[in-house]
């Protein structure tokens, strides 16, 4: 697969088979997740791969939703596995310690790169994600014992798609989200 085409056909999955995600299909995933560019190289990462059933109904189990229930947390306790996605704090956009940019928590920018590496990458091997972030971060960092210094951000269910995919939702146009030299001037 291309990566255009991964890029474009690769959607959220919530409905998953029963066919088990194999440890070396995640290992395949991390060997190309660890590619994946970091402010200064730092590489804040850090992944905990949960399959351990009541483990993984616990995690769900810190999901929110202001009304009714999260729409990844029927999907997630049928995964294969969840991925944690974490992060080291205090390094990633920081000089000895200190945050150095107007944007407080870099890593967050350092996670997205590469939880959108693992997804584009489940997505070539037939596998399906979806990012889950609407949770009790600290309920989900006690859960799979992160020290200090580390962040639980996010949750990915794992698994095979039960379903065919949809094409994707309505995009912005390239003409109304790019400038030329300054902001509100069209390029295209």
């Amino acid at each position: 697969m291309e990566l255009q085409e991964a890029i474009l056909k690769r959607r959220s999955v919530r409905r998953f088979t029963d066919n088990v995600v194999t440890d070396q299909e995640l290992q395949q995933l991390f060997e190309t997740v660890r590619w994946a560019p970091s402010w200064g190289n730092t590489q804040v990462w850090e992944f905990v791969v949960v399959r351990d059933k009541e483990l993984i109904q616990k995690i769900t189990e810190t999901y929110r939703m202001d009304k009714g229930t999260n729409p990844a947390t029927k999907c997630s306790q049928a995964a294969s596995a969840l991925i944690v996605v974490c992060a080291k704090t205090g390094v990633s956009g920081c000089y000895g310690g200190k945050e150095n940019t107007k944007f407080a928590n870099w890593f967050m920018f350092d996670l997205g790169i590469a939880t959108q590496t693992l997804c584009l990458r489940a997505h070539e091997m037939g596998l399906g994600t979806v990012v889950v972030g609407l949770l009790d971060h600290n309920a989900c960092k006690q859960l799979v014992a992160l020290p200090e210094g580390y962040e639980a951000v996010a949750v990915l269910p794992i698994g095979r798609p039960a379903v065919e995919q949809k094409a994707g939702p309505p995009r912005k146009a390239v003409a109304d989200m790019v400038y030329r030299d300054t902001f509100g001037n069209k390029m295209f």
